[in-house]
């Protein structure tokens, strides 16, 4: 929403765009313009979803080795030339030239990425994992600013604290994500025959025009190791020790907050870059499994037990857990983010100097 800039530039103060999204989803926003003028978007017809279209690499993206096609913000999936979404980002991403930009990410999470970014625009900023960097503040009341959609519901956290260390399943779509009753159905049967402890959280709207109303038989077989609420502490649940695995749609708060949490990932990205998110988080970090978009249940059965019980799972556990201790090395005094922070104050809010760009 890069309005602003307009105006700050005709008032004379400086201008900083917040991108909240990953590096690797910026990234890709910042090469619509390039995927338009190639020609893979928007795509011929809808044949296109389906024959093996998508698995096109995209091997002259700077900084993205392996990417594919449909790893891209999914908004180039269309056939519609004229489509909103695609050109309202693109002209978006445009826009970053002309501004510094901040991103929650940290260096080593994302370095070649940063790296390609840092030849493209001017002084990148990356400050995060925020929660984290919060982590540092020693005044409660900032800590008490929420930015949840939906009101929080804690019981969940005494029911956590019944449990063994890492035996429940989290579950959790975000805030926005929607799915349909059959998707919903094999989630839920997935997760009862998997015979795994899980917290999952069901929003009302989470099915598309009804109600999201489990099948009675789902509930009683599955009442003494499972809880389900409209909403909850998402950080703190990530945190808590009684937490295996997160079953998530790869929004990028939800990501780095299973990062902060050491916690690996079963990864079910809904639209947007949630797709470039889970690309990176299965292919590069090594702390996801991806899920089919057509979910069956006996899939993700497999994958939770995978996650909790397997070798595969344990290994993506380890890796969860080093990413977890990089981002705590990155947030705290000495850390480039938290450095990355206090460069950004100095020379954009008390500084008139010219904007260098940044060594990464």
């Amino acid at each position: 929403m890069s309005f602003s800039l307009q105006a700050a530039e005709e008032l004379g103060v400086p201008e900083v765009l917040f991108w909240t999204i990953s590096a690797c989803g910026f990234m890709s926003y910042m090469h619509y313009s390039h995927l338009i003028e190639k020609g893979y978007t928007p795509l011929k017809d809808v044949s296109y979803l389906s024959n093996g279209y998508l698995d096109t690499p995209l091997d002259w993206i700077p900084g993205m080795k392996g990417i594919r096609l449909r790893d891209i913000p999914s908004f180039i999936r269309t056939t519609n030339p004229n489509e909103i979404m695609l050109h309202y980002v693109k002209e978006e991403a445009g826009r970053a030239h002309n501004s510094a930009v901040i991103l929650n990410t940290f260096d080593l999470l994302e370095q070649d990425v940063l790296y390609a970014l840092s030849k493209m625009l001017r002084p990148i900023y990356t400050i995060g994992p925020l929660p984290l960097l919060l982590d540092q503040i020693k005044d409660d009341g900032l800590k008490s600013i929420e930015s949840n959609l939906w009101k929080e519901e804690s019981q969940c956290l005494e029911w956590l604290d019944s449990k063994e260390p890492s035996s429940v399943i989290y579950v959790n779509f975000g805030s926005i994500t929607v799915m349909t009753p059959r998707q919903l159905g094999e989630f839920a049967w997935g997760l009862a025959n998997s015979g795994q402890s899980f917290l999952w959280i069901i929003r009302p709207d989470l099915i598309a025009g009804d109600s999201a109303i489990l099948p009675s038989e789902f509930v009683t077989q599955t009442k003494n190791r499972g809880m389900l609420t409209s909403w909850c502490p998402q950080e703190q649940v990530l945190r808590h020790q009684s937490i295996g695995g997160f079953l998530t749609h790869c929004g990028w708060n939800s990501t780095l907050e299973s990062i902060c949490g050491g916690e690996p990932m079963i990864c079910w990205p809904f639209f947007a870059e949630q797709q470039t998110n889970c690309r990176y988080s299965c292919t590069h970090w090594g702390i996801g499994t991806e899920i089919d978009n057509n979910v069956k249940r006996d899939e993700v059965e497999k994958l939770v037990n995978e996650l909790m019980k397997e070798d595969k799972g344990k290994e993506m556990k380890s890796k969860a857990m080093m990413w977890k201790k990089k981002a705590k090395e990155a947030t705290t005094p000495g850390g480039s983010s938290f450095l990355n922070f206090d460069n950004m104050v100095n020379q954009i809010l008390f500084s008139k100097r010219t904007l260098l760009p940044r060594q990464i």
